[in-house]
């Protein structure tokens, strides 16, 4: 009887390495793109932008400084090519809120995502003086997105640049113009914020709007890094501009002095299972803290370190004058994308969509020769039914008997991750 036990805790601890109930990860990214793709050599940037994405794999792309609609897609094509076929971008959208001050319309902001994670519900132009804040409303597709939907608000931003007080007037002046928006909205939504501010201290008026505690959305650094960030090496981990001390690229040339690019998040997103990002995973991407890359390009050696290569610190150079911005958001739900593990030579993927009525179509191959058969369980550890395979078959599994719910699928004796399904009338 103790032996029975001892088999049957072994299997379970066996089973959970393949269904996980852990938090899912989302991985975030904001970037300044510097005037793509009118900024040239824009063939050979486009290169050095797929160094950086495939690099990181952010799951949500936040952008701003796009020029136009042939860019947009640009990018697109060469992430869905390259990198992840999944990945789609909301509406390209001119800016319009400098219409009565020149119509230059030539930086725009956008998101690209992964539509495996995320659906787009809507997105909206909230007008300024000088530059759109561009809204997107996207809902997590979780397994009770249905009935429980998670929806996040995304804002990206470029506020108006340079220093003086002028400058800095119309950035708060933008900054009133976006919390008077989102007084609209309840206290409740998850908002996460992301551009390039331009603030060269946390005391200007504008980063301070956003800050207020009267607002009905309250923003904070998950960063935690206040101060007065301008030439200051205190704060050389969160620098962000610039990357260049040339002037033949394009953009900035000071070198690495300032902290114009955030994200930041709404107040509830600090500590609350259902969303909120995850502490530590703030991090400008491409900055090793060194302090000798202050005032320097940041392909120099005195921008080396532990976390990022020169073959990225160079790519990030050669694209853009600033860093890109990054940021873990997680929620305990479990999310319902389209699964699949191809590695090598072991296939285990759901053909079509993970939403079953009767019919559960699976491909997978016994490469691994112990990989015999795959097997179906419920959310209790259950198993409900057990299938063998041959190689490379597509396998067709009638769910008509199933109870509705969340089902996961085992390739057995591979430790690879676990499909999941909904099977619903």
């Amino acid at each position: 009887m103790m032996k029975n036990k001892i088999s049957l805790i072994l299997f379970f601890t066996a089973l959970s390495c393949n269904i996980s109930f852990s938090q899912e990860t989302f991985k975030t990214m904001f970037y300044n793109l510097l005037n793509f793709p009118l900024q040239e050599p824009a063939a050979s940037r486009l290169n050095d932008l797929e160094v950086v994405l495939t690099d990181y794999q952010p799951d949500l792309l936040m952008v701003c400084e796009l020029n136009n609609a042939t860019g947009a897609t640009t990018i697109l094509n060469r992430i869905q090519q390259n990198i992840n076929a999944n990945y789609v971008m909301a509406n390209f959208v001119l800016n319009s809120s400098d219409d009565t001050i020149g119509d230059q319309n030539d930086l725009q902001n956008l998101i690209y995502y992964d539509s495996t994670k995320f659906s787009l519900e809507s997105q909206a132009e909230v007008t300024t003086i000088f530059r759109d804040f561009n809204h997107y409303v996207l809902k997590l597709n979780t397994v009770n997105k249905d009935t429980n939907p998670i929806i996040l608000n995304v804002i990206v931003a470029h506020l108006k640049a340079s220093s003086g007080t002028a400058n800095a007037a119309l950035r708060f002046q933008m900054a009133q113009d976006l919390t008077a928006y989102l007084d609209t909205f309840p206290s409740s939504e998850y908002v996460l914020f992301g551009g390039d501010f331009n603030f060269y201290t946390n005391s200007e008026d504008g980063f301070q709007e956003f800050l207020d505690t009267d607002n009905n959305i309250t923003f904070i650094d998950p960063a935690n890094r206040m101060g007065s960030w301008h030439n200051n090496t205190n704060y050389i981990d969160v620098f962000t501009q610039s990357t260049r001390t040339t002037t033949s690229l394009g953009g900035a040339s000071g070198g690495f002095d300032d902290r114009f690019d955030f994200i930041l998040t709404s107040q509830n997103m600090q500590n609350n299972p259902e969303l909120q990002f995850e502490n530590g995973s703030y991090k400008v991407f491409g900055n090793n803290a060194n302090i000798n890359c202050y005032n320097n390009p940041i392909n120099s050696l005195d921008c080396a370190g532990n976390d990022y290569s020169f073959t990225i610190r160079n790519a990030l150079h050669n694209f853009s004058d600033h860093l890109p911005v990054t940021i873990n958001i997680t929620t305990t739900e479990n999310l319902l994308s389209v699964d699949e593990f191809e590695e090598n030579s072991i296939t285990f993927k759901i053909l079509g969509t993970n939403i079953i009525k009767n019919q559960l179509k699976i491909k997978a191959n016994r490469k691994p020769t112990f990989a015999n058969y795959v097997s179906i369980y419920n959310t209790l550890g259950q198993t409900i039914e057990t299938v063998s395979i041959k190689d490379n078959e597509e396998l067709i599994i009638n769910t008509t008997s199933y109870s509705n719910g969340l089902y996961y699928v085992v390739l057995n004796g591979v430790n690879v991750k676990s499909l999941k399904f909904i099977k619903v009338n």
